[in-house]
């Protein structure tokens, strides 16, 4: 039903291509050796499988993995949409397809303009095939970011170089976890009952109706195309794993990155301050989900492996990444003693 070959061109239209910029200063695979040797020291995490180096990349080429990404993500609804259009007639089938694919194309471009890095995590079903994960570089926003927030090129480099590291450790020492988040989305999915006639004023949609469809996926996600069972406690799930593995990585940033970073407080206040967006996951699963992923969350999840830390070290905090079972609530994200508590810590 979606015509991602229109996504793609309008996400890269949108995107641009930022200024010509292509390349990153120094030895990206030395940087990142550097920033692993950091991070595992830091986290005292194992990996169970090679991490990728950096590599940098433009916007087109991030938009295109990414539009990638969610193509994978929400195949199982795009098999309902589709059904539910077999029978509409052929031009309103096509203006289906090219309209959710304007709306995914943009959701995607307008987020290549602004991420710095990504480590790529397809939460797909795990009997789809898994390409290696990549560890993305977005270089023309690296530079411009740099030069908005008035920092060093080298050391906001380095920033997002540890940040994306931490969070190829947290999915290579956890493997479970890309699984368990892969999971919570394919329930969502599968409790969906899509109905496309939600909403419309006839037997035969017209264009202005499948407008309105898109106007509902942009403000609520696209399960807002579904009616299905209650999805709260699955969505608090997500919510409350995301908020572990953002804020798992704000602390290991400022532990591990003093050792890269040659002014981290100065970076942290800049960063600090410009910061509006979601990372790439958790704006992907918003787009996606409807959920609604604040950034106080992710500060939440931060003060959550701040106070674990403090109280029981990094072994304590280890323990979240355990097993599915391990996982903080949303509950115990705002109070980390009733974690703690739980686990006889």
């Amino acid at each position: 039903m979606i015509t991602w070959s229109v996504a793609e061109r309008i996400g890269a239209a949108i995107a641009g291509d930022g200024a010509g910029f292509t390349g990153l200063p120094g030895d990206l695979d030395a940087l990142g050796e550097r920033a692993v040797g950091a991070v595992l020291e830091t986290t005292q995490l194992q990996p169970l499988s090679p991490l990728p180096p950096p590599t940098a990349v433009d916007r087109p080429a991030w938009t295109t993995a990414n539009l990638a990404i969610m193509r994978a993500t929400i195949a199982p609804l795009e098999e309902q949409l589709e059904r539910q259009v077999a029978n509409l007639p052929g031009p309103l089938r096509t203006a289906a397809g090219s309209v959710v694919a304007a709306e995914a194309g943009a959701v995607v471009g307008y987020m290549g303009r602004r991420v710095l890095g990504q480590y790529e995590v397809i939460l797909s079903a795990d009997d789809v095939p898994q390409p290696p994960p990549r560890l993305l570089l977005v270089a023309p926003n690296i530079h411009e970011a740099a030069a908005r927030l008035l920092v060093p090129l080298d050391d906001l480099l380095a920033w997002v170089a540890v940040h994306e590291v931490t969070h190829a450790v947290q999915f290579s020492a956890a493997p479970w976890l890309r699984g368990h988040l892969a999971g919570l989305v394919g329930e969502l999915l599968a409790d969906a009952q899509v109905d496309l006639s939600k909403g419309m004023r006839a037997s035969i949609p017209s264009i202005d109706d499948l407008r309105e469809l898109v106007d509902r996926a942009r403000t609520d996600g696209i399960l807002a195309l579904a009616a299905g069972p209650e999805r709260t406690a699955l969505l608090d799930r997500m919510q409350a794993a995301m908020a572990l593995v953002e804020g798992h990585a704000e602390h290991v940033m400022d532990a591990a990155g003093v050792t890269l970073v040659r002014d981290l407080p100065r970076l942290r206040q800049a960063l600090d301050r410009g910061r509006t967006e979601r990372t790439p996951l958790a704006s992907m699963l918003e787009r996606l989900l409807g959920m609604d992923l604040k950034l106080r969350q992710y500060r939440d999840g931060r003060v959550f492996c701040d106070a674990v830390v403090a109280a029981v070290g990094m072994d304590g905090l280890n323990r979240a990444f355990a097993g599915p079972e391990q996982l903080p609530t949303l509950g115990e994200i705002a109070d980390p003693r009733l974690w703690l508590s739980r686990n006889g810590l």
